[in-house]
């Protein structure tokens, strides 16, 4: 049996954060593969679509984006790289500061992540509800 220790009420807290995270990550993956995406990719198109690092619609800079995933700045470089190559995001380089980078969605990516939202919305709603209910 073991022994409850002042932390491990925080630990199995923790614990069951993570295994939610997982699960739910893991669930997206699923929903999304079959339209050539993955949990991280559709984290990137939504914050796109959705304007909450810029204007809904408008181009929005690299470290904006890399606030709110969860990811390295070489990590989300590669994912950016792509949906660029993929077509679903255009990449231009910022004129004020040659070292900042925009990105935005193509007509393309916009469609995408459209057909695509329900889905993700769908298993997000599935799996927390479950982890409440359970």
């Amino acid at each position: 049996m073991a022994t409850k220790t002042p932390g491990s009420s925080l630990e199995e807290r923790w614990r069951g954060i993570l295994s939610v995270h997982a699960r739910t990550m893991c669930e997206i993956d699923r929903a999304l593969h079959p339209h050539g995406l993955g949990a991280s990719d559709f984290e990137v198109l939504d914050i796109l679509a959705s304007g909450v690092a810029a204007e809904p619609g408008e181009q929005c800079r690299v470290q904006n984006i890399a606030g709110r995933v969860h990811l390295s700045q070489s990590a989300l470089s590669r994912l950016i790289g792509r949906l660029e190559k993929d077509g679903l995001v255009e990449r231009t380089v910022c004129q004020e500061d040659r070292r900042g980078v925009w990105v935005a969605l193509t007509r393309k990516g916009r469609d995408l992540h459209s057909e695509v939202l329900p889905l993700q919305r769908a298993v997000l709603a599935r799996v927390l509800t479950d982890r409440q209910d359970g």
